[in-house]
């Protein structure tokens, strides 16, 4: 069954905390504003970044022997990233011949999930409901289960053995005649399960305590690096604007595959952050003005439409904020679509003024003349 906590706080509470709030918010605001900000030079460093080492990558058609003619130079190479070394788990008497051996563990708990729901209540004061439901699952981790609101599933979490989780790699890979870096290694990827344990009795349902332990590894494959060779072996290759570029992949690729996926990576990067930048700076002037709703909570209706207006009004300011930083940020590195974006900023704050000038000339032209006194 499930297990319900309700808890209430005033007005004056709640007024309270919406003006502790506006601090919280104001570094809300400042934390997206750098972000949008350093995003854009990161964007077109990171760019710059691979155009050059994009010019400068030579192809290193031969593996099979050092060359010294290729020292220093940024290279595009394939082939079978192979090791000797034999990874081993005493414990439980696997060996493997690996690049990445993983031990894995999940533990069978009850697990504490809650759902909230708020109610503004007439007079200003608010009403929190949260219900906590309690399931078996399998997680990475044991569950404190004393922590746990409802009495009746207090204690109830035991675990028949912890086991520790983790990763070893092989010292030395080889790339033909070259040595990968540690870098590199830690790079090659593509887990395949090898085995599993079951500490508990696998021939019944799961009970709370029962452990699995499962390993995987990574196996000698093909791979595709584009690094800067140092004598044999390599190093991440430093751009003019001191960005680094060194990449593993898995396959056989193309050089121009490889550096057609970066740069659209870094642009799907740089959207993202562009998105995150514009959120906070949205939900930090929500938290600054978030006391003006609050305030009008002694009548829940009004302030929920007032609420909404003031999410709105953020929206578009964090809107024109974020054109207006990205703008200035690009004046640095992209002159002329910085002057497009200042463009259609100016424009956006002028269509919105130019509407709240005519939405209050329609208000005053529609208000009804005073009638005179009888």
């Amino acid at each position: 069954m499930a297990y319900t906590e309700t808890t209430r706080t005033s007005y004056g509470q709640r007024v309270g905390n919406s003006f502790k709030g506006i601090g919280a918010g104001i570094l809300m605001f400042l934390a997206g504003t750098v972000l949008l900000w350093w995003n854009e030079g990161r964007t077109v460093k990171t760019t710059r970044m691979l155009k050059e080492a994009q010019s400068k990558c030579v192809e290193l058609e031969d593996i099979t022997s050092v060359n010294p003619d290729f020292n220093g130079k940024l290279v595009h190479a394939t082939g079978f990233a192979d090791t000797k070394e034999i990874l081993e788990d005493p414990e439980y008497g696997i060996s493997v011949n690996a690049i990445q051996l993983s031990r894995d563990v999940e533990y069978y708990q009850w697990v504490e999930h809650a759902h909230s729901e708020t109610k503004d209540k007439v007079g200003g004061a608010q009403e929190t409901v949260t219900t906590y439901t309690y399931e078996k699952e399998w997680v990475s981790s044991p569950v404190n289960s004393n922590d746990f609101k409802d009495p009746d599933y207090r204690g109830l979490n035991s675990v028949k053995k912890e086991v520790e989780a983790w990763k070893h790699y092989a010292s030395e890979v080889s790339f033909g005649a070259y040595k990968l870096n540690k870098s590199q290694i830690q790079s090659i990827s593509g887990d395949e399960p090898i085995q599993s344990f079951y500490i508990g009795d696998e021939t019944k349902a799961p009970e709370i305590g029962d452990v699995r332990v499962r390993f995987s590894c990574v196996r000698p494959a093909d791979i595709t690096v584009i690094s800067q060779v140092k004598g044999n072996t390599f190093e991440a290759f430093t751009a003019k604007n001191g960005y680094t570029y060194s990449t593993v992949n898995m396959g056989i690729l193309s050089a121009d595959e490889v550096f057609t996926s970066d740069h659209q990576s870094n642009k799907f990067l740089a959207w993202i952050l562009r998105l995150l930048g514009f959120l906070l700076v949205m939900f930090g002037l929500r938290n600054v003005f978030n006391f003006i709703e609050t305030l009008l909570k002694v009548l829940p209706f009004l302030a929920n439409i007032i609420g909404w207006g003031v999410n709105l009004v953020c929206g578009l300011i964090a809107f024109v904020w974020s054109l207006l930083i990205i703008a200035l940020a690009w004046l640095f590195y992209r002159p002329l679509l910085s002057i497009c974006l200042l463009v259609v900023a100016g424009a956006a704050i002028w269509y919105f003024a130019k509407k709240g000038k005519e939405k209050k000339a329609a208000e005053a032209a529609a208000a009804p003349a005073e009638t005179p006194a009888q």
